[in-house]
């Protein structure tokens, strides 16, 4: 099959791309992204020997339909990866952010339908719960929205799923745990990377609030690895959404904070500062992806001591 990846040169995208690349199934990826969060050099040098002919780069905004639908032409499958991350700070860039993953996931959508593309599987987050009072968060607990960001990934999923019953293609949307992890794209906006990267260079590791913030947590190769499941086998994926992570990865912030002191063998302070907006926390239960047959291969742990090899290893050369 022909895969469109929107997004693709940014996190998730850099580590996806490739597996995408080594499955028989595919024969061709189409890679949509306007450069402004990645480079094109995040899709070459992955060691698939030749592969790399089988893949098509497009620059172009999800912002303008016209872009979306040229880079839709004779594929079967959209992944659609293409947004503005790191919630918090989507409240001071709230038209932006609507424009680009709610807007762009209407063009997406329309794409989708104009070119009778089977299935499409769509990038969302566990981050639209807010501050579920529960601690067995499914996909029935109503979200409850507290940014621009995660407002933005609701209405994309109702977008998704109005296009999916007018138009016939299967769609899915995966609520994605916070992502961790190396990546020839890694994103420095995230808790665990950061709280690494700043361990290894001697400063102090900040929680803002108390750390009593619940978060789920998802290694970048193990998110690609679901988008590609949920793409390559829809069959298996037939409910309009998951959340995708494991129960075990469930994290208070405070303890991320003290699971990489440990890991790292460090005696780095954490230090907890105010926050006014004390932010979402969520809990979540992950009982409906045992369904789709697909695992997880890392724990937060393992993670954490690849992220510091591979930080010590760049250093050594």
């Amino acid at each position: 099959m022909d895969v469109l990846v929107t997004g693709g040169c940014g996190y998730v995208g850099s580590v996806l791309v490739p597996q995408l690349l080594d499955d028989d199934r595919v024969e061709r990826v189409v890679v949509l992204d306007n450069l402004s969060n990645g480079s094109p050099r995040t899709l070459f040098g992955t060691g698939l020997g030749g592969a790399e002919e089988n893949l098509e780069f497009q620059r172009g905004d999800v912002r303008e339909y016209g872009d979306v639908e040229t880079a839709a032409r004779g594929v079967d499958t959209i992944i659609h990866l293409a947004a503005i991350t790191g919630a918090s700070s989507t409240h001071d860039r709230r038209d932006e952010t609507l424009a680009v993953n709610a807007d762009g996931t209407d063009h997406v959508a329309t794409a989708a339908g104009k070119h009778d593309v089977d299935t499409l599987v769509f990038a969302s987050s566990c981050n639209n719960y807010g501050r579920a009072a529960t601690t067995d968060i499914d996909e029935t607990t109503e979200p409850d929205p507290l940014n621009p960001y995660a407002e933005s990934k609701q209405r994309g999923e109702q977008i998704i799923a109005d296009a999916s019953h007018q138009h016939g293609f299967d769609a899915t949307a995966l609520r994605m745990s916070t992502n961790y992890g190396a990546a020839p794209g890694v994103r420095f906006n995230l808790v665990v990377n950061t709280f690494v990267f700043r361990a290894l260079t001697d400063r102090p590791l900040t929680v803002y609030g108390d750390g009593s913030n619940w978060r789920p947590f998802i290694h970048v190769r193990d998110a690609a690895g679901a988008f590609k499941h949920a793409a390559l086998n829809p069959d298996a994926w037939p409910q309009a959404v998951y959340n995708v992570g494991d129960g075990d990865e469930n994290y208070q912030i405070s303890d991320v904070a003290e699971l990489i002191r440990d890991e790292l063998n460090t005696d780095l302070e954490v230090t907890y500062l105010r926050d006014k907006n004390p932010g979402p926390s969520y809990h979540v239960n992950f009982d409906r992806l045992a369904e789709t047959g697909y695992t997880l291969d890392y724990t937060l742990a393992e993670g954490v001591r690849e992220l510091a090899e591979r930080f010590e290893s760049r250093e050594r050369r």
